[in-house]
């Protein structure tokens, strides 16, 4: 993943990212300064780590000033103890501010480790920084989407579809398209980018362990969106278009799946291709209302006026009449027959 503001962490960071794994650190702050990710406040371990969550993070927040909390649960992994990344980000924080914290927080994940933290978590206000407000976060992410009347017609559909039917008048699909799970990161990626703290999200298929991961998530500008799209690998997109269409102002989400012609194994085209409908099932029961969907095999294909154009396609109101063709010039005057009576 690459940075995407060019600040990163400096030594001292660097260094307790790796003693803070030894289990005795509960808690650590970590906030820009100068630039840089810079290590702000640490709290050891005291009680576990529900008990410890309201006597330590609540504090460590302050009002208008965005901040990044790596607090340590209890449970382990094959690499050591879980974390839970958050992200504090007050609604009443300078724009500049949360824009600067929402597009680093790829780089604090990439240089503290991806795969130690469990959770990721987005709060904007002070009664989500509690274990109260943590508890609620989880039971959102785990909680069903609600489904709306189309939803539940098309779930229908579906159940409808796997009952024994060998009449005459049946019709059956031989293969449907693949479903590979996404990852928790993914899906967490996707609620921020419905809050805001995002407005492009980037998703990559793991071919041996066959789910679908979020492999970039960033605050970019739409001239920049173009280069986000590798030219050797398939991937899916998500952005957040802004732009004015007649007097008002528009944010349309538009999905992108990229697939750079044949640079790309037989074994990927097919998977990308058959998870494109599943996943993109479950990104929308999830609320995200997609008002555009596009196939293409370049980024250069993406500037402003083919978004838009997409989004609002041109309509021919005034069709010309039909205009019977002329005939071939030079071919004499028209012949006309009369049928000779038989005697």
């Amino acid at each position: 993943m690459s940075h995407q503001t060019g600040i990163q962490a400096n030594a001292e960071l660097m260094k307790y990212f790796g003693k803070c794994r030894d289990g005795k650190i509960r808690v650590l702050k970590v906030s820009i300064e100068n630039e840089q990710l810079t290590l702000s406040k640490y709290q050891p371990v005291k009680g576990t780590w529900e008990q410890d969550f309201d006597k330590y993070v609540p504090s460590l927040i302050e009002d208008e000033i965005p901040c990044y909390i790596l607090y340590r649960f209890d449970s382990t992994n094959s690499l050591g103890h879980e974390w839970l990344l958050l992200s504090w980000s007050p609604d009443n924080a300078a724009v500049r501010h949360k824009m600067l914290y929402a597009s680093t927080k790829a780089t604090l994940k990439q240089e503290f480790g991806s795969s130690h933290i469990k959770d990721e978590m987005h709060a904007t206000s002070k009664d989500e920084v509690s274990l109260k407000g943590y508890k609620a976060h989880v039971s959102g992410v785990n909680a069903p989407a609600p489904l709306t009347d189309r939803e539940e017609a098309l779930k229908e559909l579906q159940q409808n579809e796997h009952e024994p039917n060998y009449s005459t008048d049946s019709r059956q699909s031989t293969m449907g398209g693949v479903a590979f799970p996404i990852t928790e990161t993914a899906k967490q990626g996707i609620f921020d980018l419905q809050r805001g703290s995002y407005n492009y999200l980037q998703f990559k298929i793991d071919l041996e362990e066959e789910q679908i991961n979020l492999s970039k998530a960033a605050v970019i500008t739409l001239t920049q969106l173009p280069e986000q799209v590798p030219n050797d690998e398939a991937r899916y997109h998500l952005y957040i278009f802004k732009h004015t269409h007649e007097g008002d102002h528009m944010e349309s989400m538009v999905f992108i799946y990229s697939m750079p012609g044949y640079k790309c194994s037989i074994k990927e085209r097919m998977l990308y291709s058959s998870c494109k409908g599943q996943f993109l099932d479950i990104i929308e029961k999830m609320g995200l209302e997609i008002a555009k969907r596009l196939e293409i095999d370049d980024g250069k294909e993406l500037t402003e006026e083919f978004l838009y154009d997409e989004i609002h396609p041109k309509r021919n109101l005034h069709r010309p009449a039909f205009a019977k063709p002329k005939g071939p010039p030079n071919r004499g005057a028209k012949r006309i027959t009369k049928a000779q009576s038989t005697q």
